[in-house]
């Protein structure tokens, strides 16, 4: 075992090994690469912002402070120049830019630096010139926006939101809907001069007046148009020529156009080839090679540490079963598991043989006393002591009575342990066979001064055994009876839930002590510790009942305060009611 576990150690550590300086190697080469890049991410930051602060100041004024922010944000030199290479900010100083190619053209008006085309260059959105609403114009927007929202109360995702000119919209948009505000999609009249001027743009680009035919919404959707558009002049056009004269219209509300540069605080040194020389490679397998003799050892030394508890579990396993003993669990891995495992076969082969010692002395106990009785009480007759009469018959029949009972009793728990415990279903009515058992106990209970009541709720036809269900009962309630005071109470009673019927027999006895309870199922156990036959009978009957129980399916469970009573509850599922 110890071989096979050094040669697994050592082809796991060769593998990781090599494994980990290549993936080193790799990664340490990709890493310098990388290093002389530029982070996407923080140029995406560098582009957008001053992409906004373009769109909504009309100069480069007062940029510095934010250039200075997103350099230290960034840890790059972010360098703003005009078209024609002059300074415009500066986060750093350092070499010259004059002749390095930008890393980006901020313009607002033409967002995408990849198109010459200014029909199809994005406008940044933030950028809205006159367009912008004033205060009073906003909150009756506001207003329209709210009673559409309120409208469509039905739709979870409908809410309201601003335009950056300050515009409230709807999301989802109602158009088309009973909930559509015409007030809401109608042109302001700030929205409504930009709008004129825009047209007037836009007809300089057609060559003509706009058609009468095409809308242009404060969302700068176009509408209308299709087939009454004149000769020469389509909606593709039309749309171009939007978006240029918008770009012209914004003109003067946005900063001009300007060269982003973003570099490192030293020198842009040109990319090179990297790769390690001779010596690192020399270097790398030396590593290797120490890492690989490390590991050896250090798999050697646990291997011998990992195979010390399984031989002390073999010698333990191995001693004679009179002088086995537990063993100490160590680190808690598999081997320590089993030592877990071998431990609890250990307690429970103790506890089995405590209980089989306990179950003899319990059984002749049980049945010496009626034999005892029985040999004396023939002796004496044989002696003369005792006339052969009714009486002494009378008195040789209930101690043969008690062993036949202790005897059927050892024979049903027999059964049960084995899985051969035969039961009789058949659909009964439940309340009917607790009925008969209340009845045949009521003449005790009331000889002992003990009232008996029942309390059925609901009245299911189930699938039981009514003879066992009878002896379960009866065994709960005669136990009820016997721990009950004068003037105390006994109630058999039924419920139900939506997956269990329960039956409880509950008294105001005695009780029985918390330390006690859980072994108030154990075979040949009383309450009394002098195990007189006057508190109780074979001390089998819990025993069976719980057994006879499970047999059903169900279980049956006791709670009890010493003074105030005890309640056994019986638990059988919904599943053995008869079908309707």
């Amino acid at each position: 075992m110890i071989i096979r576990l050094l040669a697994t150690s050592i082809l796991i550590a060769i593998a990781a090994i090599a494994a980990t300086a290549w993936f080193t190697a790799k990664t340490t080469t990709r890493a310098i690469e990388q290093q002389q890049g530029r982070s996407l991410a923080d140029d995406t930051l560098v582009y957008d912002t001053l992409i906004g602060f373009a769109a909504t100041h009309s100069s480069w004024d007062g940029v510095s402070p934010t250039v200075a922010d997103l350099s230290r944000r960034t840890g790059h030199r972010v360098t703003l120049l005009t078209r024609d290479r002059q300074p415009i900010a500066d986060s750093a100083t350092g070499p010259s830019l004059q002749t390095t190619r930008p890393s980006a053209v901020v313009d607002p008006l033409r967002v995408n630096p990849d198109s010459t085309d200014a029909g199809k260059a994005t406008i940044d959105a933030r950028a809205v010139g006159p367009y912008r609403l004033p205060t009073r114009e906003r909150q009756k927007l506001d207003q329209y926006a709210s009673q559409t929202v309120k409208c469509m109360n039905g739709n979870l995702n409908a809410r309201l939101t601003h335009t950056p000119s300050g515009r409230a919209t709807v999301i989802p948009d109602p158009v088309g809907t009973s909930c559509d505000s015409k007030e809401l999609r109608a042109p302001t009249p700030t929205e409504l001069k930009a709008l004129r001027s825009l047209l007037g743009l836009m007809g300089s680009c057609l060559g003509q007046e706009v058609p009468d035919s095409v809308y242009i919404d404060p969302l700068f959707t176009v509408l209308g148009g299709g087939e009454s558009l004149p000769r020469g002049v389509s909606l593709d056009k039309i749309q171009r020529c939007l978006q240029s004269a918008r770009q012209v219209q914004l003109t003067p509300y946005v900063a001009p156009s300007a060269l982003l540069f973003i570099t490192d605080d030293q020198a842009v040194t040109p990319a090179t080839s990297i790769s390690l020389t001779r010596a690192n490679v020399l270097r790398i397998a030396g590593s290797t090679g120490l890492v690989l003799l490390i590991a050896v050892a250090v798999t050697f030394l646990v291997g011998t540490r990992l195979v010390r508890p399984l031989r002390r579990l073999t010698a333990s396993v191995r001693r004679p079963v009179e002088q086995q003993s537990r063993v100490p669990v160590g680190a808690r891995d598999e081997i320590g598991y089993l030592a877990m495992a071998l431990n609890d076969l250990f307690d429970r082969r103790e506890t089995l043989e405590a209980q089989r010692k306990a179950l003899v002395s319990d059984l002749a106990h049980e049945l010496r006393t009626p034999l005892t009785n029985i040999r004396g009480s023939i002796e004496a007759a044989q002696d003369g002591m005792t006339p052969t009469d009714a009486q002494l018959l009378d008195v040789l029949l209930e101690e043969t009575s008690l062993l036949q009972r202790v005897v059927d009793d050892l024979r049903d728990l027999a059964a049960a342990d084995t899985g051969n415990l035969q039961l009789y279903p058949e659909y009964v009515y439940v309340n009917d066979v607790l009925t008969q058992v209340a009845d045949a106990h009521r003449g005790i209970a009331e000889s002992q001064h003990v009232r008996l009541s029942t309390d059925f709720t609901v009245d299911p036809q189930l699938s039981v055994d009514p003879v066992r269900l009878r002896q379960i009962a009866g065994n709960l309630v005669t136990n009820a009876i016997r721990h009950t005071d004068k003037g105390g109470v006994v109630t058999l009673r039924t419920a139900a839930t939506h997956d269990q019927f329960i039956i409880e027999v509950a008294d105001t006895g005695t009780g029985i002590a918390p330390n006690d309870l859980h072994r108030i199922f154990d075979r040949f156990w009383r309450a009394d510790s002098s195990r007189s036959r006057t508190t109780g009978g074979s001390g089998l009957g819990l025993a069976i009942a719980r057994k006879l129980i499970e047999a059903h399916d169900g279980r049956i469970t006791a709670t009890s305060r010493l003074g105030v009573g005890s309640t056994f509850t019986i638990t059988l599922p919904q599943t053995r009611q008869a079908p309707t």
